[in-house]
């Protein structure tokens, strides 16, 4: 089995899946797996994702509305290539928290956390996790819409992140330069 591709996004916070930026839509179209940690909004978003993925894990987040908590997981395993990642957002919301805090979410081991909620960006190898946050789905004032691109090969995990679109204020500077 050759190469698996996992395109990661969380944070999206659309009302629509035509309001997910073009690039994170081809992205997780293409991927061999298609990834959102959470926050989604709207259920029509989790079905455009659903519909144009080739396979699709989505979970709820702490922003979500009742019917998407309903019918979305808290969590979910991919197990593959000898390894387990694990997919979450957390539940209890609030402010930032410490990385291992994820592992609760998982009973069994986990080699990799996918995770949203912080809108940040993370690629951290802890104890022997690797905890990827994709970063937020969406370009906001200060902070730039991102996403990640997981490979897993012969079971090694590479993470790539993304930048799709900079934050207003970083391409308010640069027309002014």
């Amino acid at each position: 089995m050759g190469a698996t591709t996992i395109a990661v996004v969380s944070d999206t916070h659309c009302l629509a899946w035509t309001e997910v930026h073009p690039e994170i839509r081809t992205a997780l179209s293409e991927a061999d797996i298609a990834v959102h940690c959470g926050d989604i909004t709207k259920m029509s978003v989790v079905e455009g994702l659903r519909g144009v993925a080739k396979r699709a894990i989505v979970v709820h987040g702490n922003s979500d509305p009742v019917d998407v908590r309903r019918a979305l997981p808290a969590v979910e395993v991919l197990e593959f290539d000898g390894l387990r990642i694990g997919v979450t957002h957390p539940a209890w919301g609030g402010p930032p928290f410490v990385l291992d805090e994820l592992l609760a979410d998982f009973p069994e081991p986990v080699d990799a956390i996918l995770f949203g909620h912080l809108h940040e960006v993370h690629n951290e190898l802890r104890d022997g996790v690797l905890f990827v946050s994709p970063g937020q789905g969406y370009r906001s004032f200060m902070v730039e819409a991102t996403m990640a691109v997981v490979t897993v090969d012969g079971g090694s995990i590479s993470v790539e992140i993304r930048v799709v679109e900079a934050a207003e204020e970083r391409q308010k500077l640069r027309k002014e330069v």
